[in-house]
């Protein structure tokens, strides 16, 4: 890793600028619905709109950066999402509504667009860079962290800007794209290892990714569906959160973003500890998925019995525990076991249901929350427990080992010729 610290710190700032350009928004929601007049379910689509593009063109930017290159991708990706802001600014400042409202999620669709071909670039970017397994753990680690921290602080700092302007967040985003733009400019170098990728044409390589969908479809399947109900607990959990503190305990500004930021946090650092500790251990990285998986499901239940806000902040809390666990593990697995070719592809489906999780998770907890405080928790628990099934049963690390029983045939192979020269 020595040497690339640059490289990661420039692709790690990536993450974290599209969290907060996406996140900032969740505490200022509610005011955001009174500025414009908007109502909840309305003032949610600004969330998932902009996860409903960024589903359906993150493959297509993985193909992209499959066939030109990561960098390629990366950097008008950070200028569109950067447009994406700057429209979201111009109807907040001149425009009131819902005429503003309309413009907003024209802009939050552009932003959707820039969100799609940087942060999932940024996964096979990593296993690009470093050719030990082991590194690539830490590298996805780093990535992961960052963009956890990125929700930590984004309830913090959306809270805060919002004291001062409710759209000032919206005025944040194009200034963070352009800081990430200069470090991938200046920090980030092409790896060896793209110049050497062939370049497919569309039928080849869509064959190629219908090849691999066959042969190991069934892990990767279940992990694309891990990763979308890691985002929507998240996302769901944040919305609901930030409109009870509002509505019921008449927490505003800085003082409600510090309560959102807590589960958030123990979420940060769990990803960290996580990715320092799987290495290229697939069957660790199996069973610390499977464990944060069944911590998500349990907290999620419990929750559904109490609604005290020091209960459910703690049982909130131990629930991003498990998200955080589970996240890099997933990261390492389907990076880790996705030949170089092919990994922006996969790697971006998994990003597009991660997505997924990100849209849905507001408005579907907009639609539950009148229903009940048990109802909201209760299905939140029955989808963890189905992440946790997933993980247990259709998750096989063993291919992993497969391949590298391969690579000690490969070498072997090698050496019998050379023992019958020396025989000779």
């Amino acid at each position: 890793m020595k040497g690339k610290k640059g490289a990661l710190v420039a692709l790690a700032s990536i993450p974290l600028i599209m969290t907060l350009g996406n996140s900032m928004l969740l505490p200022i929601l509610p005011q955001i619905s009174k500025e414009l007049g908007i109502s909840a379910f309305k003032v949610s689509m600004i969330i998932t709109v902009y996860g409903l593009i960024a589903i359906v063109m993150i493959p297509i930017a993985g193909y992209l950066s499959d066939r030109f290159g990561r960098k390629k991708v990366i950097l008008p990706s950070l200028v569109i999402a950067a447009a994406g802001g700057a429209v979201c600014v111009v109807a907040a400042w001149f425009m009131e509504g819902t005429g503003a409202y309309w413009v907003i999620l024209g802009g939050r669709f552009l932003q959707g667009i820039g969100a799609a071909g940087a942060f999932p670039i940024v996964l096979p970017f990593v296993g690009d860079l470093f050719k030990d397994e082991t590194e690539v753990s830490k590298g996805l680690g780093v990535i992961e962290t960052s963009n956890t921290f990125g929700k930590v602080l984004s309830p913090i700092l959306g809270a805060y800007l919002g004291t001062l302007l409710w759209y000032a967040p919206f005025i944040a985003i194009p200034i963070l794209c352009l800081i990430s733009f200069l470090l991938v400019v200046f920090l980030v170098k092409k790896p060896q290892a793209e110049e050497e990728l062939p370049r497919k044409g569309m039928k080849e390589f869509l064959s190629g990714i219908k090849e691999i969908l066959h042969e190991k479809g069934r892990w990767l399947y279940a992990i694309f569906a891990i990763g979308g109900i890691c985002m929507f607990v998240t996302f769901g959990v944040l919305f609901y959160l930030s409109e009870t503190l509002e509505s019921k305990y008449n927490l505003h500004g800085a003082s409600k973003g510090f309560v959102l930021a807590i589960p958030l946090a123990l979420l940060c650092l769990a990803s960290y500890g996580s990715g320092k500790i799987i290495g290229q251990n697939k069957t660790l990285m199996k069973w610390l998925g499977f464990g944060g998986m069944v911590l998500l499901t349990v907290a999620m239940f419990i929750t559904g019995f109490n609604k005290g806000i020091y209960f459910m902040v703690s049982l909130l809390s131990v629930s991003g525990i498990g998200i955080g666990v589970a996240l890099p593990c997933m990261d390492a697995l389907i990076t880790e076991g996705i030949e170089k070719e092919n990994r922006g592809t996969i790697t971006s489906l998994y990003s597009s249901m991660r997505f997924i999780g990100v849209a849905l998770g507001p408005p579907l907890v907009s639609v539950l929350m009148p229903r009940g405080h048990w109802v909201l928790f209760g299905t939140m628990a029955g989808i963890g427990a189905v992440g946790g099934l997933l993980t247990l049963f259709a998750v096989k690390p063993s291919k992993g080992e497969n391949d590298e029983e391969k690579q000690e045939k490969a070498e072997k192979s090698k050496r019998i010729p050379m023992m019958r020269q020396r025989a000779r």
